[in-house]
């Protein structure tokens, strides 16, 4: 009689391996289940209709198990492809160099498909599900940089252009609760441009959200300089500008953090004039001092906090650039501020770098 044994391990590894690959919600498991059968109809179709359906077909299936399943089925379903295909080739009508190229095409799109498997085994998603979380945190970034309705007579406009036009910026705003009659709101830029920063800005920007209501104005740069300095990245620095106005009586105070000053638009006076306060950049210098500047917004005034790439590129020299700003600014918003942060981020700063400016102004 023959002897049991040593198949009961072997199919307790294939029962564990398929259970790995079925691990998960119930959508997961189902999609998991579509994308084999349609494969298999693939499959079988290549092999009972090769006139019809030949070999590109079976990059189908393959696009679709790289966007929807998750790193540990992932490879499997390739592997399964691909001995699919294998066992079609001998049912292909006329086997020519132009065969061969195709199916060596169809195999390295196979391995293209695993190897972002791997990639994202470190997240543990798939890939369609790993864009979704992406784009969840991008609008949480610019959620939390909303500006608040303010009470008349003030307003605010700001505008923020990642480098490519890009979902990601290392740009992006804080903004703070108006509750006490106080307008909080910082300008941040992270070393870096476009998606590499964004993912920066991602891990600063929920730092930033918590500690602009939970401190007072003058602690909010000490207090993210030093959550810089115990959570370093590589060449791991940000700049920023913090502005907080008291909507009451005007009175403001601006600090900065190795970044271009602010403006101040004095009615009475018809002109910008920079803001120079002096600060390092966050996370370079531990214990750091960031001297503040202030001043009183009064009927017709305005402030303009932005970052270096609204006045500064390889070509230009930032002194050249907030002088460009500012004569852009004194020939577009002389009359009316309403729609002006738009209008100056289109047409200053150039189109490589992420651009953000935040206007406030008080009628």
């Amino acid at each position: 009689m023959t002897s049991t044994a040593g198949l009961r391990p072997a199919s307790g590894r294939a029962r564990r391996r398929w259970s790995v690959l079925l691990s998960g919600s119930q959508p997961d498991r189902l999609v998991f289940a579509a994308l084999f059968f349609f494969a298999t109809a693939v499959g079988v179709l290549m092999q009972v209709l090769p006139d019809l359906v030949s070999i590109p077909t079976m990059a189908l299936p393959l696009v679709m198990g790289g966007l929807f399943l998750g790193p540990r089925p992932l490879p499997w379903f390739v592997i399964y492809n691909l001995v699919l295909l294998t066992l079609a080739l001998p049912k292909v009508p006329s086997f020519t160099s132009r065969t061969v190229f195709t199916t060596g095409v169809m195999f390295l799109l196979g391995f293209i498909v695993m190897m972002t498997s791997f990639r994202r085994s470190r997240l543990g998603i798939a890939g369609s599900m790993g864009e979704s979380m992406l784009a969840d945190l991008s609008d949480r970034i610019q959620g939390q940089g909303v500006l608040p309705t303010l009470p008349a007579p003030w307003h605010a406009e700001s505008v923020i252009r990642s480098a490519g036009g890009t979902r990601f910026a290392g740009d992006f705003f804080v903004v703070g609760d108006i509750d006490s009659g106080r307008l909080d709101v910082s300008v941040v830029d992270v070393s870096g441009k476009g998606d590499r920063a964004g993912t920066r800005a991602l891990l600063l920007a929920g730092a930033m959200g918590g500690l602009v209501t939970a401190l007072e104005p003058e602690q909010f740069l000490p207090a993210t300089n030093a959550y810089l300095l115990n959570h370093p990245w590589q060449d791991g620095f940000a700049t920023a500008v913090h502005l907080s106005a008291d909507l009451r009586s005007g009175v403001f105070h601006v600090w900065t953090a190795g970044h271009p000053p602010a403006l101040h638009w004095r009615a009475g006076a018809g002109r910008w004039t920079p803001l120079e306060s002096e600060g390092p950049m966050l996370g370079l210098i531990p214990d750091a001092d960031f001297h503040e500047v202030g001043g009183v917004l009064r009927s017709g005034d305005a402030l303009m906090l932005y970052t270096d790439g609204m006045v500064e590129s390889r070509t230009t020299d930032i002194g050249i650039g907030i002088d460009r700003l500012i004569g852009q600014a004194d020939r577009r918003l002389r009359s009316n501020f309403a729609g002006g942060a738009k209008t100056l981020v289109d047409s200053v700063g150039g189109r490589s770098d992420d651009r953000a400016l935040l206007l406030v102004w008080r009628d």
